[in-house]
């Protein structure tokens, strides 16, 4: 069987690239445009390439399906609730196309408001765990990036 991203580890994200990619979402989460656009101007083409890194750090984890005994386990709430997703990222799109970065963006929050929070919990909070998860495996794997005190 090939190696993919399911059988395979990601590798980590440079610290820099978690911390823009974090902050054009939240930005986006907040709907502080201004932000946002200031963040995509100053991070270029590369912005798409990142959100689609965090996006992959965080669906493919949840939605990764445990064999058990080789035969594939049932995740029936699983696959409601993504399909849920599917259907509201698709009804909701606000405009935005889905292979470029707000549409990512809006992927990536409304995944983390429907699947990763108890009742559409704190969004924000969420995130800033997510990134703070990013940013030590990114440190962790890119120590050179460490400042010193």
């Amino acid at each position: 069987m090939p190696e993919n991203t399911i059988t395979a580890p990601l590798a980590p994200m440079e610290p820099e690239d978690v911390a823009d990619a974090f902050a054009y979402i939240r930005a986006l989460q907040a709907g502080d445009i201004d932000t946002a656009g200031a963040v995509a101007n100053d991070t270029g083409p590369e912005l798409r390439r990142l959100l689609l890194d965090v996006a992959a750090r965080i669906v493919i984890p949840i939605t990764a399906v445990d064999h058990c005994d080789g035969e594939p386990c049932a995740h029936p709430f699983l696959a409601a609730a993504l399909g849920r997703l599917l259907l509201e990222v698709l009804r909701h799109g606000d405009g935005a196309c889905l292979a470029f970065p707000p549409g990512i963006a809006q992927t990536i929050v409304r995944f983390t408001e429907n699947i990763l929070t108890e009742e559409h919990g704190d969004v924000a909070d969420v995130l800033r765990q997510l990134e703070a998860a990013g940013m030590k495996q990114a440190m962790e794997a890119h120590p050179a990036h460490r400042t010193t005190a």
